[in-house]
């Protein structure tokens, strides 16, 4: 996974010489004007310089008293911010740690050392150490949105789903608008944990605005699905095909799929007999099937009857035949029933005669439109 948060800028203001919030030592005037101007440089784009510079002036403080050594962690921030500047996240983020360990500083800008060490040593790979600096500092301050992402990101990177989850959801519930990439990983982090409700809600928060993802939809789709609810599934596809989101014919028969799962299969029957009409859809048997199921599970009697009478005279295959003459016979098409378990019979399927036996003498019920019963049985043999 990639690092959500890269650690927040070091800066070096003139602030940090006369801060109110606790009692620095006073600094001798020449000190002060070497480090502004270190600092100017390095605004000017001299972060090699500055480097060399402020860290052999912290080198010469070492062992002072305690005003050497306020100045000497001063210099080593300085130096660290230039290693920044130089891409050397390792350097800096050592530069730190010997900054915020130095006897006497306090606590509060300490922390703040300690925070941007976490966030270097998280970019670095460090994993571990990162999350154990971080871990430091959430000890002792309620922490921000960044700090809560970064953690739950370093949870997730060591597969501690839970932790990441309590982290991702803190960051939740502190941001209004995260962006996709944090979102994605709380979903993973949510779904990972189990709480599949939670990821799925994010998902769908992170669904806004993404035309131009459609994996992301897949993927909420895809654990609605999971999750046992169809339903939620069908309509998030719908809602991406109908974007322009997904296309094509793996998803376009997905959404029938899905549709056919949440219990709405006319809709499912109508989008593939479209399909078929328009080719979209290969003119295969496998999908004429579909089709006469689709319909079949709507109950839409003729056209579930026509569409397997389709079926049985692509494939010729005796157990469509007993299908179709089956379904006939419970919807009291008697005629096509007959027909087609003749046919059934004769392609050697045991159990059509039994069905034979079983139906009643015709009555002149009327042949359901959409099927005709002359096409079915043009090769059938008469049956007394």
């Amino acid at each position: 996974m990639r690092h959500l948060f890269h650690g927040g800028a070091i800066l070096v203001g003139v602030w940090l010489l006369t801060s109110p919030a606790w009692a620095a030592p006073t600094l001798p005037g020449g000190i002060i004007d070497d480090l502004q101007g270190l600092e100017s440089s390095l605004a000017d784009g001299n972060a090699a310089d500055v480097e060399r510079r402020a860290t052999r002036q912290a080198e010469r403080l070492a062992g002072g008293n305690a005003s050497d050594r306020w100045a000497r962690a001063l210099y080593l921030q300085l130096a660290a911010n230039a290693e920044i500047r130089r891409g050397n996240a390792r350097v800096a983020a050592e530069h730190l740690a010997t900054a915020r360990s130095i006897e006497g500083i306090e606590r509060a800008q300490a922390d703040r050392w300690l925070r941007q060490e976490a966030g270097l040593r998280a970019r670095l790979g460090e994993t571990e150490r990162a999350r154990e600096l971080l871990g430091a500092w959430l000890q002792r301050h309620e922490g921000d949105t960044d700090g809560h992402w970064l953690m739950a990101q370093l949870q997730a990177e060591a597969s501690r789903w839970e932790q990441a989850a309590d982290w991702a959801q803190r960051a939740l519930d502190g941001e209004a608008s995260p962006s996709r990439q944090r979102l994605g990983l709380a979903a993973t982090a949510l779904q990972r944990a189990g709480r599949q409700e939670a990821a799925l809600a994010v998902l769908e928060r992170q669904l806004a605005g993404a035309e131009e993802n459609p994996e992301a939809w897949r993927r909420a789709a895809g654990l609605a699905q999971r999750m046992g609810d169809p339903g939620r599934a069908a309509a998030l596809w719908e809602t991406a095909w109908r974007r322009g989101v997904l296309s094509g014919t793996d998803d376009l028969m997905q959404r029938i799929r899905l549709h056919l799962a949440a219990g709405t299969p006319a809709r499912a029957a109508e989008i593939l007999d479209h399909a078929l009409e328009a080719g979209s859809l290969d003119d295969s048997l496998e999908n004429h099937r579909l089709l006469a199921e689709a319909w079949q599970a709507a109950r839409d009697r003729d056209r579930a009857l026509s569409a397997w009478q389709e079926v049985a005279k692509r494939s010729d295959a005796a157990e469509d035949w007993l299908r179709l003459g089956q379904l006939a016979a419970d919807w009291n098409r008697l005629a096509l029933a007959r027909t087609a378990l003749t046919r059934a019979r004769q392609g050697g399927a045991a159990e059509a005669s039994d069905w034979l036996t079983a139906l009643p003498e015709e009555s002149g019920l009327e042949t359901p439109r959409h099927v005709s019963d002359d096409r079915v049985g043009d090769d059938a043999e008469a049956d007394g």
